[in-house]
C-alpha cells in the first residue's frame, strides 16, 4: 500500500523468531548457594518494598524448603514486558516467579512460556478472588497465572462541586452528567489524555461500560481478529473523549496528562471529578501532612463507582494489578507455586495494601479493620473490582494498545465520525503486515 512499509504477517512464530538469541546476554549464570537451599528468583515490578518484604516472610515460613530472592524489573511496563518475554523465549531457567501485568499474559501464555497452574494451587488461591481480577488471570478459559493484587479506577469528586452542580453522588452518575457539571461550574475533569497506556485504559473502560468490546474474538489469529470500535459503544466513547478534549474540560495540560498530573489538577482550585487509581488517597494525605495542601481538602474529597457510559448500564471500571506466573523452563516449578500460595495469602494481601497501597484481589481481605481504617473507600474499590473489565486479552495486545494510543491522543483530535474506523483500519493493517506501528 502507498505510504506503508511492508512486512510479513504477524504470527507467534515470527513474533519470537530470533528472540532467544537476543536474550542470551540476559541469562543468569550461577551456582547453587553454599547451603544448597533451592533459590527461587522472583522478578518484581517496582513498589515501596512490599514484595521484597513478603519474599522474606515466605522464605522464613518455608523453613529451609526454599529461599526467595527478588530481582527488580524496569519501572516502565513495556520494558518489563520486553525483558520477561526475551528471557522466557530463551528458556531462562531462573524465571521461577514473575509479577505480570494482566494485559501481557495472553502474549506469554499462547506460545507456552508459562507453566500450568496446578489444580490444587488454583483451588487454594482463587476461592475468594474478585471477578475482575480472576478474568485478567485467565487465557482461553484456563487459569494461567495466580492473582496477587488487583487495581481499579474509581470516581473521585470534590463534594463542594458535586453539591453546587446538584448531583446526588449516592446514585450512579454518567459521563454526560460530569461533563455538564464541569462546564456549569467552570471546573476541570480529571482524565488521562496523554499518548500512553493510560489512554487505552480510558478508551477500554468507556467501550466496555457501553456494552462493547475493543477485541471481539480475542483468541483469533492476527488475520482473523475482529475489532469492536465501529459500534454504538465505540462511537459513544469517542464522543466523550472528543467533547472533553475539544471543549477544554480536561485542563490545559490534557494532551500530556497521565495519572499523577490529573491528581495534581484535581487537588487544585479547578478540581471537580476525576477517574483515577486508589493511590490518590495516600498521596493526597501525605501532601496534607507535609503541609503542601490544606487539610480541608481531605474533607472535600468523596468517591464513587466509575461513571456510566450509558445511563442505567452498569459501568465496567478499568482493571489493573499484578498476577504471578511461573516460567515453563523453571527448574523449580512445584516450589515456585508453593511459594506463590504463601505470597498471595489474604494476610499478605492485606499487608501489601496497607503498606504499599495496592488493593487485594481476594474479596475477604477487604474486611480487615486495618484496610478500612487506612482506605475508607475500600468497599467502593472492592465493588469496582467486581464490575471491572480487563483490557483486550489478546496475544497482539501491544499492537492493539499502541494503535489506540496513536489514534485517540490527543483527545481534541478525536472525531466520533471517523476515529473508531480509522483506529480499526490502522490496527488491522498492522496485524496483517501492511503497516508499521
Amino acid at each position: 500500500m502507498p505510504g506503508h512499509s511492508r512486512r510479513g504477517r504477524l504470527s507467534r512464530g515470527t513474533r519470537w523468531a530470533g528472540v532467544a538469541a537476543a536474550a542470551s546476554a540476559l541469562l543468569l549464570s550461577g551456582c547453587g548457594p553454599a547451603d544448597s537451599t533451592p533459590v527461587l528468583t522472583w522478578y518484581i515490578n517496582p513498589d515501596d518494598g512490599g514484595q521484597a518484604a513478603i519474599a522474606k516472610k515466605c522464605t522464613a515460613a518455608a523453613d529451609g524448603k526454599y529461599r526467595i530472592e527478588t530481582t527488580l524489573l524496569p519501572s516502565d511496563a513495556a520494558a518489563q514486558r520486553e525483558q520477561l518475554a526475551r528471557r522466557l523465549a530463551a528458556s531462562d531457567t531462573s524465571m521461577d516467579i514473575m509479577s505480570l501485568d494482566p494485559p501481557f499474559i495472553p502474549e506469554l501464555a499462547e506460545p507456552g512460556f508459562l507453566a500450568p497452574v496446578p489444580a490444587d494451587t488454583a483451588e487454594k488461591t482463587t476461592q475468594h478472588t474478585l471477578d475482575g481480577a480472576l478474568a485478567g488471570a485467565r487465557w482461553k478459559g484456563s487459569l494461567v497465572t495466580v492473582p496477587f493484587w488487583a487495581n481499579t479506577q474509581i470516581l473521585w469528586y470534590r463534594k463542594s462541586v458535586a453539591k453546587a452542580a446538584g448531583l446526588d453522588m449516592s446514585k450512579p452518575v454518567t459521563w454526560d452528567q460530569l461533563i455538564s457539571a464541569a462546564k456549569d461550574e467552570k471546573k476541570y475533569l480529571g482524565v488521562q489524555g496523554a499518548l500512553a497506556e493510560s489512554m487505552t485504559v480510558w478508551v477500554n473502560a468507556l467501550v466496555e461500560s457501553g456494552g462493547g468490546h475493543i477485541v471481539q474474538n480475542p483468541e483469533a489469529s492476527a488475520d482473523d481478529i475482529r475489532l469492536g470500535l465501529e459500534s454504538e459503544a465505540g462511537t459513544k466513547a469517542a464522543q466523550i473523549v472528543s467533547t472533553i478534549g475539544k471543549q477544554g474540560l480536561g485542563g490545559p495540560g490534557l494532551p500530556t496528562q497521565a495519572e499523577n498530573e490529573s491528581m495534581l489538577q484535581f487537588q487544585g482550585d479547578k478540581g471537580s471529578f476525576m477517574v483515577n487509581w486508589p493511590f490518590v488517597w495516600p498521596a493526597t494525605n501525605a501532601s496534607v501532612e507535609a503541609g503542601s495542601l490544606d487539610k480541608s481538602l481531605i474533607e472535600d474529597i468523596g468517591w464513587a463507582l466509575y461513571p456510566q457510559t450509558e445511563s442505567g448500564t452498569e459501568s465496567r471500571p478499568p482493571l489493573g494489578g499484578i498476577n504471578l506466573g511461573v516460567g515453563a523452563a523453571s527448574t523449580h516449578v512445584d516450589l515456585s507455586y508453593d511459594a506463590i500460595e504463601c505470597i498471595v495469602s489474604p494476610e499478605n494481601q492485606v499487608e501489601y495494601f496497607v503498606t504499599n497501597g495496592n488493593p487485594p484481589s481476594d474479596s475477604t481481605a477487604y474486611d480487615d479493620p486495618s484496610i478500612k481504617e487506612k482506605f475508607p473507600m475500600a468497599d467502593t474499590i472492592r465493588q469496582s473490582l467486581r464490575q471491572s473489565a480487563p483490557r483486550p486479552q489478546t496475544p497482539y495486545y501491544n499492537e492493539v494498545s499502541t494503535g489506540i494510543q496513536q489514534n485517540w491522543a490527543p483527545p481534541s483530535g478525536v472525531d466520533p465520525a471517523t476515529t473508531p474506523k480509522k483506529t480499526t483500519d490502522f490496527i488491522i493493517e498492522v496485524l496483517r503486515g501492511e503497516r508499521l506501528l
